[in-house]
């Protein structure tokens, strides 16, 4: 496993990752995360994502009682957790970054998480009826308090993040220094135009999300919907239209020809892509079954066989956009 900075901070995450959303509570019970969390740490990876929201608060739950059995060594992993949407229909207590939510939100995670802190906490959509900068000084003191290390922000603007980090740096604050955005073969924006300006800029580091289009990028929805996949569980209809699109099958199919040139699988080749960009800090998986997880984990062997000839191949299928063309 290798290892990347998280863009100017001083700490570093594996390349490769894990995540919560989807499986843990609704696909995966303590046991399962066990087997599998066991799994992706042995194959060097440190740092494990969740969020207050995954499952209503139970995918949290779920971790934190895998990581009570696991009986890791709390300096040799990262937790990260997001915060907006929140578990109750209060007036202040969903689809807010206000300070009160905020404070209340890590204080749940914790609890549930069975953690004395989080690695990293970031604020899950912007808001845009809370003022950014009451939002930096929430996320300054949970810092100062202890309760979580770093904080950054997930698929909000370039201006937004530019406009707290200006207020962080004028009040002297924690400044966030990282985003979560959805990045995959279909899913690039976040990666290109004024991103790619302010990732050199900033030095803002990034661990993406969906890197696989849930699951579309493995091949299994080329015949259908499969009845233990995420696209059939009750709460996830809204993904059957991306992945039942036969535009979208035909590029996946187009890729498989290039993954049998490599050797590998169509994720493994996926999730090799995401690692060629330099912005990437860490790519986040996701698994439902331990053999998953070892297939994604050798995504790491693939990444140097991608030639500038593959990738071209790769980014044509795709529309990928040049460097020239502002990438």
């Amino acid at each position: 496993m290798k290892y990347r900075f998280l863009g100017r901070t001083g700490i570093q995450v594996s390349e490769l990752s894990f995540g919560s959303w989807v499986t843990f509570h609704n696909q995966a019970g303590v046991k399962s995360a066990v087997e599998m969390m066991a799994a992706a740490y042995d194959a060097g990876v440190n740092f494990f994502d969740n969020a207050e929201v995954y499952a209503g608060g139970k995918s949290e739950t779920v971790m934190g009682e895998a990581l009570k059995e696991l009986n890791w060594r709390r300096g040799s992993y990262l937790i990260s957790t997001k915060i907006y949407w929140g578990l109750q229909d209060g007036v202040n207590e969903k689809n807010t970054l206000n300070r009160k939510r905020l404070i209340e939100g890590i204080a749940g995670s914790l609890e549930r998480l069975q953690l004395d802190y989080v690695d990293l906490i970031y604020c899950h959509r912007p808001d845009a009826n809370t003022p950014i900068e009451e939002t930096v000084w929430a996320m300054h003191n949970i810092i100062e308090w202890g309760q979580a290390l770093y904080w950054g922000t997930s698929e909000w603007a370039a201006s937004e993040i530019i406009e707290a980090i200006q207020i962080a740096e004028r009040h002297h604050l924690h400044k966030p220094v990282v985003e979560q955005p959805q990045y995959n073969l279909f899913e690039q924006g976040r990666m290109q135009g004024d991103y790619i300006r302010f990732y050199k800029e900033y030095g803002y580091g990034s661990t993406i999300w969906s890197p696989l289009a849930s699951g579309l990028l493995t091949g299994k929805y080329s015949k259908g919907i499969p009845s233990d996949s995420r696209g059939a569980l009750k709460g996830y209809e809204w993904l059957k239209d991306n992945l039942t699109n036969e535009q979208r099958l035909a590029k996946v199919a187009a890729l498989q020809p290039i993954a049998n040139e490599l050797g590998c699988t169509l994720s493994q080749l996926a999730l090799a892509w995401c690692l060629k960009n330099p912005f990437v800090s860490t790519v986040i998986t996701g698994a439902s079954r331990v053999d998953q997880v070892y297939e994604n984990m050798k995504a790491s062997d693939v990444v140097d066989k991608i030639t500038p000839e593959l990738q071209g191949k790769i980014d044509a299928i795709f529309g990928v956009k040049k460097e020239e063309d502002g990438v």
